[in-house]
């Protein structure tokens, strides 16, 4: 376990960048030594090939030496070659963690596009997925279980157990940056993203194979397996003792001899030709089983690096200690080394492109015998595959967060009520707005909602934001950009991005009203709703919308839920007074001096008292 560093977050990033920097200008300095030295022993090979053969003046066998010596300068260059490569992938990772600290980070990670629903009650309003949204900002994993893990906590608040867990190991990764820079370079050769989902599916298949044991296993009683292979074995012994007899190296005093000398290559031919029967029965499926792994191997590969870092990693947290305690197999055998076994087969699989060996693969049924080996890995191993890719997504996604929160040293973590729902901040501020300034909501108590009143870019939509996407940090785990806030388990919704609909026929105004029932129907669920009501109504006449918004917002309250309600027009103020001490009127102001408008972005008490819509169109210069 890594020991809290004393250097800021930047001061980390730059050491860390600046070291790896300096190894990777070694190591290009190895690499180019060693590939000139490959060329020049490849000169001094060919110099004496020449003299041995051309020339007649050296003996043959001082070949060995270039060959010998080539041979090992080749796999000290391989090696090279890829200590050059994470080195140089370990500068890009912290170069992008240094482009996050300085806010230079928008369009180049991961955006989760994917996961984006306009139906959502809060993703698009909160900008959780998309160029600069929250995700992109968090997500530092690489592959698509850990992106659709990171993703669902976002979009689904956790109970406040969870969330307590969560934390806790956030905390403890925090300052363990060799290990999250361990995971970035397990996968860097990979592309980001990869889909293990089409692995897990593989894993849990049906067989393809016929013929499987009682068991449902590919052992003992799997007797075409069994054939397959005595048939190969015999095949190879008759085909050599056919050759040995033919060239007259088996003498007839010993049986075999005697045996091949009279039948010559009739035993060879008839187990060819057994053999050539068996493998077009078993063809179309053996073919099925080996390309389904090949295409698998190298996504496999990387699972297993990722989950021997995760093995070999000693945690405190119980949720760190429980991923660790669900990869522990009953037998004893990790998944890491359950993998390793398969690459292993994968391995002697391509043996049989070896052009050496390639007729005794073809004689010994090699991918039938690999294919049935592949089938028995499944058979015992398959259905563990979503379960290790489960754990792995959830670790990455708990080292996202930890990046962050290492990042973020002054965010703190969320402190959980269990009591009535509430929403208690002080100077929250935005995540994505680095400037932003801070401001304090305090719904707890009697006090369940704040009715927002305020000129045209005063800050109103940006207060909604900036209290919805910290609940979203919040009920993810993750530290929250305040000083301090406490708050209890909710489920958000929101209505800051509506846009009608062309394609559906509908209207702004008639999807804010949809989006506004599916608030109401989630303030019936099991958690406290934090409602965000941007402009409620704005689509309709004063009188309709003063109703129908005082409607909406007391049936919100007397539901339990509490939130913010922002408004231009002054006439719903008033829904306060009705509602008495369950809510209150703010404002945020603005002072227009010598044709320029500045804020100040601070949230007051009570109802604004101007607006300055008249004097944004007179300063664009319209006549007013």
């Amino acid at each position: 376990m890594e020991h809290e560093t004393t250097r800021s977050p930047r001061g980390e990033y730059e050491h860390r960048q600046e070291d790896r920097r300096r190894r990777a200008a070694q190591l290009a300095w190895r690499e180019r030594l060693l590939g000139n030295g490959r060329f020049l022993v490849f000169l001094i090979g060919l110099g004496m090939a020449a003299l041995a053969f051309g020339m007649n003046l050296l003996s043959g066998w001082w070949l060995l030496a270039p060959v010998a010596v080539f041979s090992v300068l080749l796999l000290l260059h391989e090696n090279v070659t890829r200590d050059l490569r994470r080195a140089s992938q370990a500068v890009t990772y912290y170069r992008d963690g240094l482009a996050r600290l300085a806010g230079e980070w928008i369009g180049k990670g991961r955006q989760g596009q994917r996961f984006l629903d306009e139906k959502h009650a809060y993703a698009a309003d909160l900008d959780l997925f998309g160029s600069g949204s929250l995700f992109e900002l968090l997500c530092t994993a690489r592959t698509r279980t850990g992106e659709e893990t990171l993703a669902g906590w976002l979009l689904h608040p956790a109970s406040a157990a969870e969330i307590q867990a969560r934390q806790a190991a956030v905390a403890e990764l925090r300052p363990q940056l060799d290990l999250r820079e361990d995971l970035a370079l397990l996968g860097a050769d990979m592309p980001v993203g990869v889909d293990f989902d089409a692995v897990a599916s593989w894993g849990a298949a049906p067989p393809s194979l016929p013929f499987p044991a009682p068991g449902g296993g590919y052992g003992w009683g799997c007797w075409p397996r069994w054939i397959a292979l005595v048939l190969g074995v015999l095949t190879v012994i008759c085909a050599a003792g056919w050759a040995l007899a033919a060239f007259h190296l088996l003498g007839s005093e010993f049986f075999f001899g005697w045996f091949f000398s009279q039948f010559r290559s009739l035993p060879f031919l008839v187990l060819l030709a057994v053999e050539g029967a068996l493998a077009g029965a078993l063809l179309t499926r053996v073919r099925q089983v080996l390309e389904a792994v090949e295409k698998r191997g190298r996504d496999l590969a990387m699972l297993a690096r990722v989950l021997a870092r995760l093995e070999r990693g000693s945690f405190t947290s119980p949720r760190l200690r429980d991923l660790r305690e669900r990869l522990n197999a009953a037998d004893g055998v990790p998944p890491s080394q359950r993998i390793a076994r398969l690459g292993s087969l994968i391995d002697s699989l391509n043996q049989r492109r070896n052009l050496l060996f390639a007729p005794v693969a073809y004689l010994l049924l090699w991918g039938a015998q690999h294919a049935y080996a592949f089938e028995a890995w499944r058979a015992a191993s398959g259905k563990a595959v979503a379960d290790w890719l489960r754990a792995v997504g959830e670790f990455e996604a708990l080292c996202s967060l930890a990046s962050y929160s290492f990042e973020n040293p002054d965010d703190p973590f969320p402190e959980m009520a269990t009591d009535a729902a509430c929403y208690d901040g002080d100077g929250l501020r935005h995540p994505l707005l680095p400037n932003c300034v801070p401001n304090d909501l305090h719904l707890t108590g009697e006090l369940r909602v704040l009715i927002v009143s305020g000129s045209n870019m005063s800050g109103k939509s940006t207060f909604l934001r900036t209290v919805g996407v910290n609940a979203v940090l919040a009920l993810a785990g993750a530290p929250v950009r305040a000083r301090r806030l406490r708050l209890s388990p909710l489920a958000a919704g929101a209505t800051l991005r509506i846009q009608d609909s062309l394609q559906e026929g509908r209207s702004r105004f008639y999807a804010e009203v949809l989006r506004v029932r599916q608030l109401v129907d989630l303030s019936r669920g099991p958690l406290p709703l934090l409602f965000l009501l941007d402009e409620i109504f704005a689509g309709t006449n004063s009188h309709d919308r003063r109703i129908g918004a005082e409607s909406v917002v007391r049936g919100l309250v007397d539901a339990g839920a509490v939130g913010l309600v922002t408004t231009h027009d002054l006439s719903l103020t008033h829904i306060a007074e009705q509602l008495g001490p369950r809510a209150a009127n703010v404002h945020f102001a603005d002072h227009f001096e010598n044709g320029v408008m500045t804020f100040d972005y601070r949230l007051q008490p009570g109802v604004v008292r101007h607006s300055n819509a008249l004097a944004l169109m007179r300063a664009v210069g319209l006549d007013v």
